[in-house]
């Protein structure tokens, strides 16, 4: 007795864990599944983020309406011919098992035609974890030819030949130490010659008279 006891409390925390996340959302935000509560269905649809998991509720009269999912050509035309699923139950939780959208309408053709009926998109399961498509292995870098050797360089092209300006050094001037100017006679010769000369004239001048 304690073993099945244990083996159900192990399956209740089991149940628990995997419905961790799910979310249940009330069709239109109130639950209400009907032609009055209609006009909130397609704003309602398009701000809620629908997962793999979550549950919506419809609650209704169940002597008065149903809730028939349908595929998106009955849901267009309000067909109730070949339902996917139908339920009449008066509170209907739909569990929401498969990403993709979801279409819902009245069993009653004159409520789908007054736009009670909702379609539903739901995005991804929580719990999966996509992982990340490989990036594409990048392309080997080619290989580059080896560097010619100092040999393979071809000689640069001589420069153009340029004029090449004279640099002539002036030759030095002639200094005066290598032509030295005649000797200037001194003062006591200079009075000897003068001596001489006046003695000459006074002795020519002497004979004449």
């Amino acid at each position: 007795m304690r073993t099945m006891e244990a083996a159900l409390g192990l399956l209740s925390l089991f149940l628990v864990i995997h419905n961790v996340g799910a979310h249940m959302f009330q069709v239109g935000g109130s639950g209400d599944w009907s032609v009055e509560s209609s006009s909130s269905y397609g704003q309602w649809a398009q701000n809620s983020r629908f997962q793999v998991g979550d549950t919506v509720l419809f609650s209704y009269k169940a002597n008065q309406d149903s809730v028939v999912q349908v595929s998106e050509a009955d849901y267009k035309n309000c067909s109730t011919a070949s339902p996917i699923a139908n339920y009449s139950d008066g509170h209907t939780v739909i569990k929401l098992n498969q990403s993709g959208p979801h279409y819902f309408i009245s069993g009653v053709a004159d409520h789908c035609k007054n736009h009670e009926k909702v379609m539903i998109i739901v995005l991804a399961d929580r719990s999966s974890h996509s992982t990340p498509s490989p990036s594409p292995s990048a392309a080997p870098p080619q290989s580059l030819p080896p560097a010619p050797s100092g040999d393979e360089f071809p000689s640069p092209p001589p420069a153009p030949n340029t004029p090449e300006t004279d640099h002539h050094t002036p030759a030095p001037a002639p200094s005066d130490d290598n032509h030295p100017s005649p000797p200037t006679p001194s003062g006591a010769s200079s009075f000897a010659v003068n001596f001489f000369c006046s003695v000459g004239t006074f002795v020519g001048f002497s004979l004449l008279v």
